[in-house]
């Protein structure tokens, strides 16, 4: 992966109190990550950065759609998404990203790049499951789904209480009102 320049703010000039920055996520966001499950995206990331003394609070906001592939028809759609994610950057003597909300990045920085977050963000607002809403409502004609609904198993009518017994049982019924 290559460093993300325009994904890259500079703290250190900025006063204490909130800043705030947009961007644009398409296709070549994701290609630079060598991620390619997106036929398209149309993504509008917008980022506070809210600074104080000792740390940093950045608010991440998603908004926008990826085109995928149906898992059941193979047929692309518009996924909508929305997601929003905290970080909270501190400073100490080493880089430590093991906690998932809080960044610790050396006293010695001046700027933080904020590209593997929304990638993140992104990637894991798309649901496991992709399944066209046209599928759930009927209105999507496939030859998969005809043969899907063809090939799956057919569920039995409930036959009558008559109709379940073995004829032998009958039989042992009446033993018990013969005598």
């Amino acid at each position: 992966m290559k460093p993300f320049k325009e994904f890259t703010i500079q703290f250190v000039g900025l006063k204490i109190g909130e800043h705030y920055f947009d961007y644009e996520i398409s296709n070549k966001f994701f290609e630079s990550f060598e991620y390619d499950e997106f036929n398209d995206v149309n993504i509008k990331a917008d980022v506070k950065l809210t600074k104080k003394t000792t740390l940093l609070e950045l608010d991440f906001s998603i908004n926008g759609f990826v085109n995928v592939n149906c898992d059941l028809t193979n047929e692309p759609y518009n996924q909508p998404i929305e997601n929003e994610f905290s970080l909270v950057v501190k400073f100490g003597e080493e880089y430590n990203d093991e906690n998932d909300e809080i960044l610790v990045i050396p006293h010695g920085e001046y700027q933080v790049n904020v590209a593997q977050y929304i990638y993140e963000l992104i990637v894991l607002s798309v649901p496991s499951k992709r399944i066209h809403p046209g599928v759930n409502d009927g209105t999507l004609e496939s030859d998969i789904l005809k043969k899907l609904d063809e090939l799956s198993p057919k569920i039995k009518e409930e036959k009558t209480e008559e109709e379940d017994i073995d004829p032998r049982w009958n039989k042992l019924k009446n033993l018990l009102t013969d005598k």
